[in-house]
């Protein structure tokens, strides 16, 4: 049976699945609709947590972008790992204590102001639109070559999926299609990796695999090393990025993990506080066997790329090629007419260019794995798009209509009518996060790092001082907020976008680049959120009791509503 039947059939039944379980689970109550109730279980708050932390990002462009960066696309794997970490220890307990829906709802709160939750309205839809934009990319990338459509109509396909479980079901119907979502990416992630390790090494382990050794006794990373220094590329296992630009992107990617508000949110579809520390701990083992694999799997895209193109005569490329060109994701240009690929990082004389999105869902094909092995990848690649494009969308919509709405524009508003908002939000959400993944900013895992500065620069301080500073006030973070966010977008307009002067990468303030400069801010906001509390009235007695009460141990079994 060819491809297309397989992908067909594949992608048809996952997302059978899928609707069939938003039907199944579908909200009935804003509670539903925020926090699927408030009683998963920790296993499957793990599984959902770590398929809506695995996006299109961690799937399709991670292993892509350090298959091309070598040790330098590191930073992905070690920041987002790092974040994780970070969030499940240091704030996600404390926040499920709070017991607030949504990061602008603890914000508001916490900071007895309608302009910090506003403000945290803004930043939370800024860096989820952000987000957004790249699952809806890798959508379009994963339609665009298997069902071949174009990628613009394969957004638009991806938008209509996850609108209709999304909108129907909630963070409910949410969660359970995530738990299904993470089976599929896993298996999908998996399956070809152990493949291909045994073809090349004999190890059936990925892990192990790409330190291995090949058929002739050569260690893997050695190999393509020398295929790097021969093409005129950088060393694989050495970086060309600083040393400051390496730490800088790596906190940012951290620090952002930690302000994410569709990771936090599901720390309270749980029962109780002990139950949010449980999932994070099976979400943290869940994540770290995509994440582990990640590395392998550049370093066999990378070398199979390498060994089936370059040198080889244009009319006797493999398949695989021919049927990606179609996409325009991989092109080629004989410069020297001598009838070869001639791929070199001298792009003067390079006449290949490659899409980095594309190297997970293509290197099945490179290494010419079955047909179902190549479908079920896509299937995998749509699974870990639309599992984190349905959580950025609920926060989305209960921003909307839960922080804004309820809270500040219509406090009497019945249940029935917010729940009618959050879902016409959601469907807004939708059709602008769509016009993003038609016209993205930058390929999959790059948009992200941005929304991950974005996040970093304004929630990060504002959260970890609502726990740990009693002291910290309205104005203090109300200021630094803005000044972070603003901070931010001023320089990733200015350095990604060319707007306000541009610049190139010889201009970057003490080399640091747009996707570490997150970093930056957030150490800004943070100045400026003591600064501004320090010169302004202490918050009221009754805010730094709860502030006091949420860091207390003894009282965590109060919080099981």
């Amino acid at each position: 049976m060819d491809l297309q039947f397989w992908t067909w059939i594949i992608v048809g039944i996952t997302f059978a699945i899928y609707i069939g379980i938003a039907i199944w689970t579908r909200a009935g109550s804003t509670k539903e609709f925020y926090v699927a109730g408030g009683g998963v279980s920790p296993l499957a708050n793990g599984l959902a947590t770590a398929a809506d932390w695995m996006s299109a990002a961690s799937f399709l462009s991670m292993a892509g972008i350090i298959s091309f960066s070598g040790y330098d696309g590191s930073v992905y794997l070690m920041g987002w790992t790092g974040g994780y970490v970070l969030l499940a220890l240091l704030l996600a307990p404390y926040l499920r204590k709070f017991g607030k829906f949504t990061v602008p709802d603890f914000i508001g709160d916490r900071y007895y102001s309608n302009i910090a939750r506003s403000v945290a309205v803004f930043c939370a839809l800024l860096v989820s639109f952000t987000y957004v934009a790249g699952q809806m990319r890798g959508v379009g990338l994963v339609f665009s070559r298997f069902l071949e459509v174009d990628i613009n109509t394969g957004v638009i396909i991806g938008m209509i999926i996850v609108l209709f479980y999304a909108v129907l079901g909630g963070m409910k119907g949410i969660t359970y299609t995530q738990v299904a979502q993470y089976c599929v990416l896993i298996f999908a992630y998996m399956v070809p990796a152990i493949f291909i390790s045994i073809q090349m090494t004999g190890n059936p382990i990925p892990q192990l695999g790409f330190g291995g050794m090949d058929e002739n006794g050569v260690y893997l990373l050695d190999k393509l090393d020398g295929l790097h220094r021969d093409l005129g590329f950088a060393s694989y296992t050495s970086g060309g990025k600083s040393t400051l630009d390496i730490f800088f992107i790596t906190a940012a990617l951290m620090l952002g993990t930690a302000g994410l508000p569709h990771v936090i949110v599901r720390f309270f579809t749980v029962k109780k506080v002990s139950d949010a520390r449980k999932s994070a701990g099976w979400a943290l083992l869940f994540i770290a066997i995509l994440y582990t694999t990640a590395p392998a799997i550049a370093v066999f895209s990378r070398t199979n790329l390498i060994e089936t193109v370059s040198n080889k005569e244009i009319d006797k490329l493999p398949d695989w090629f021919k049927n990606w060109e179609k996409t325009g994701l991989i092109s080629l240009e004989d410069k020297n007419a001598d009838g070869k690929v001639q791929y070199f990082s001298d792009t003067s004389k390079n006449e290949l260019t490659v899409d980095k999105d594309i190297m997970v869902l293509a290197n099945p094909e490179i290494a010419n794995l079955p047909n179902w092995v190549i479908a079920l990848v896509a299937a995998g690649g749509l699974a870990a798009a639309l599992s984190t494009a349905a959580g950025l969308l609920l926060v989305i919509s209960s921003s909307v209509s839960h922080d804004l709405i309820k809270k500040m524009i219509n406090p009497k508003i019945s249940e029935k009518n917010e729940l009618i908002a959050a879902r016409l939000s959601a469907v807004v959400a939708v059709c602008v996060a769509g016009y993003f993944g038609i016209n993205p900013p930058d390929f999959v895992a790059a948009t992200v790092a941005l929304a991950f500065g974005l996040a970093a620069a304004s929630f990060f301080p504002a959260i970890v001082l609502g726990i740990f500073d009693k002291r910290m006030n309205k104005e203090g973070a109300i200021v630094g907020m803005v000044f972070g966010i603003l901070f931010m977008l001023f320089y990733m307009m200015k350095f990604k976008f060319d707007w306000f002067g541009g610049g190139t990468e010889k201009d970057w303030w003490f080399g640091i680049s747009p996707e570490g400069f997150g970093t930056v801010a957030m150490f800004a906001n943070f100045i400026t959120s003591i600064v501004i509390s320090k010169f302004t009235p202490p918050p009221p007695i009754k805010v730094q009791k709860i502030v006091e009460n949420i860091r207390i141990p003894s009282d965590a079994g109060n919080a099981t509503h």
